[in-house]
């Protein structure tokens, strides 16, 4: 066991003893205890003493045993209808892989010649595969599928590049796939969990709803820049040698029956996603087609349709073989609901016990300006370096209720703050254990730490100010918020 789940094991209990035993909170049990289960909490999950999800599921365990609320409201949170969006989208996802077509579009791409000549057109070509991939799909499968497929362009280009060269290139595509995962992760609600748990807890806490597409045209501001300055970092370090491209990535063949069923089963869901956003955009959130679409087909019914479509249409009648089978289905990150489930839990409580309270009021009273964009800035970078060290989804579950008390004891909109902390929490970029995007390209040994961490830490504050310029100044201009 490293040295800093060690440590973490033992401190956890300790700060909740140590919290236990004090007077603090003491004429509010109920906000004393639950102080005392988030320490223990935030501890494990920082250090990764035991797996995150265990220590998500230990949350309503905890919050029972210790009288803060019943059962029914312990554990509702893991029903929630963001939970059931992640369910649909990770199955949907789960298909793509299993039909190997997403591998099939990355390949198709790649292979074309125009781009295959050229180094910078391969980093656009390559990041850009990767981007849209992350939209759609989690980070770490889309870092996991580019990973083989950079190999494949290494490889390529082996004989028309000197040893030296072709070392150069396969750090700055390792690094291109990773970073590429993370900053397409905020394109879309379901391309990574903080944005899930931002839109659910503002839902929830709030009473305020973000459309699908109102997140894509806010996230697309922040994307497009991003990419574009990971590409200007990582162009300089191409080497000059002429590419000749020698082996094709993949012979072109024709979409199988089960690739197609896919592609309709996706279809029907994205179209269902987008579609009350345009119609909120046309017609506003007044309008009565509007109403009925947010109240009949939502997010996570439209999810499910797309599930329940792969289900339904066959590959082999006369078999009975349809697109997915309930084997493949169940072999999706469940980790990741039980996370974020605990996490609407701790949250939840957190403000029906007045705890986020006392510590939004707490930490204002440290500042004498309480104007919504110093506030949005701090909750960017609280949500990018706090990712450093822990994972993105336990980043977001911490910091997005306290961001949220501290918006309301500042008396200001915690919109931007809120999806600025979550969207930072997709922006940690200098160390392995940040991501799983950087974890799986350090574990390839082609990317020495050194080069990750100089390479993130302009990635991290360029994203801060990216992020921060987008959501507190351009997007009000739009009319979003």
């Amino acid at each position: 066991m490293e040295l800093r789940k060690k440590i973490g094991l033992f401190l956890g209990p300790f700060l909740f003893l140590l919290t236990y035993f004090s007077p603090i909170l003491k004429e509010k049990p109920s906000a004393h205890n639950l102080l005392c289960i988030f320490l223990l909490v935030v501890c494990w999950w920082i250090t990764e003493a035991i797996p995150i999800p265990l220590t998500a599921i230990l949350i309503p365990v905890l919050i029972i045993a210790f009288g803060i609320t019943s059962p029914k409201e312990a554990f509702s949170p893991f029903a929630h209808p963001i939970i059931f969006l992640f369910l649909g989208s990770f199955i949907l996802a789960r298909a793509m892989r299993v039909h190997q077509l997403d591998e099939k579009f990355a390949n198709s791409i790649l292979s074309l010649k125009a781009i295959s000549i050229s180094p910078v057109r391969i980093l656009f070509a390559f990041g850009g595969v990767t981007l849209f991939l992350s939209m759609w799909l989690s980070n770490t499968a889309t870092t996991a599928m580019m990973y083989p497929i950079g190999l494949g362009l290494l490889t390529a280009y082996r004989s028309s590049l000197k040893e030296k060269s072709l070392k150069e290139l396969s750090i700055v595509l390792m690094l291109l796939a990773a970073y590429s995962s993370s900053i397409g992760g905020i394109g879309t609600p379901i391309g990574s969990p903080p944005n899930l748990i931002a839109i659910g807890m503002l839902e929830k806490f709030v009473k305020y709803k973000i459309t699908f597409f109102q997140w894509m045209i806010i996230n697309f501001f922040i994307l497009i820049p991003m990419f574009f300055l990971l590409i200007f970092l990582l162009k300089s370090k191409l080497p000059k040698d002429k590419f000749e491209y020698k082996i094709p990535l993949n012979k072109k063949t024709k979409l199988s029956r089960a690739q197609i069923n896919v592609i309709i089963a996706f279809s029907i869901t994205v179209s269902l996603w987008v579609t009350p956003g345009i119609v909120a955009l046309i017609y506003g959130k007044n309008s009565n087609i509007y109403i009925w679409l947010s109240q009949h087909l939502p997010e996570s019914v439209a999810a499910l349709i797309g599930v329940c479509v792969l289900f339904l249409l066959p590959v082999n009648w006369k078999k009975g073989e349809f697109t997915l089978s309930i084997s493949e289905a169940l072999k999706i990150d469940w980790g990741t609901l039980i996370l974020f489930g605990g996490g609407l839990s701790l949250g939840f409580q957190m403000f029906e016990t007045g705890l986020a309270k006392i510590i939004g009021n707490g930490f204002i009273s440290l500042f004498s300006s309480r104007s919504s964009s110093l506030i949005t800035l701090l909750a960017i970078i609280l949500g990018v370096y706090f990712t450093e060290v822990t994972s993105n989804t336990a980043t977001a579950n911490m910091i997005i209720p306290i961001i949220i008390a501290i918006s309301e004891a500042a008396n200001i909109n915690p919109l931007p703050p809120v999806l600025g902390s979550a969207i930072g929490a997709s922006f940690a970029f200098m160390l392995p254990v940040a991501t799983p995007p950087n974890a799986i390209i350090y574990g390839s040994r082609m990317v020495p730490l050194m080069r990750m961490i100089k390479t993130g830490f302009w990635l991290n504050n360029f994203g801060i100010i990216i992020i921060w310029i987008v959501i507190a100044y351009l997007i009000p201009l739009l009319g979003i918020y």
